[in-house]
């Protein structure tokens, strides 16, 4: 039998941070064409620690979350269109959260209703290549479902 009948989609994971999303989009719509893929951000508050707002200046923190937020979803729609455009049968949606990332991924992918996590690396070299960089492998360690690493 050459053609294959699916009863459901399968649905990847996409998180994304930086410029090694868009190669994580790239080889997931390649690995899954035709899928549901869920993109995910996690804004880190570690991010924040370089930002250092006047003591004593209210909602300083607060509106550095808020322009996070409206940057990262800017970027996360222009991935969903980019997704599209290379398939236009794929289904997109994201979601933005707040936390340390690898406990974010893991715990999202943990909730059981993904098949597979398709991940950036930063390209790190040396020892810490080896290690994927420390989100990466954290998922890849924890992750109850396939992990898929580029770079």
């Amino acid at each position: 039998m050459d053609e294959m009948i699916r009863l459901d989609m399968a649905h990847v994971l996409v998180p994304v941070d930086d410029e090694h999303a868009r190669q994580g989009c790239e080889l997931a719509t390649e690995l899954f064409p035709g899928e549901k893929f869920l993109l995910l951000h996690v804004i880190n508050p570690a991010n924040a620690a370089g930002y250092n707002p006047e003591p004593g200046v209210p909602g300083a923190a607060e509106d550095w979350y808020a322009r996070e937020e409206t940057e990262t979803e800017e970027y996360l729609e222009e991935l969903r269109a980019h997704i599209e455009q290379r398939d236009d049968d794929a289904t997109v949606d994201h979601s933005i959260k707040i936390g340390r990332p690898a406990q974010i991924i893991v715990e999202r992918v943990e909730q059981g209703d993904l098949d597979h996590v398709v991940m950036g690396s930063h390209g790190r070299e040396g020892i810490s290549r080896l290690l994927l960089g420390s989100v990466a492998e954290t998922v890849v360690r924890k992750s109850p479902v396939p992990v898929t690493v580029v770079r």
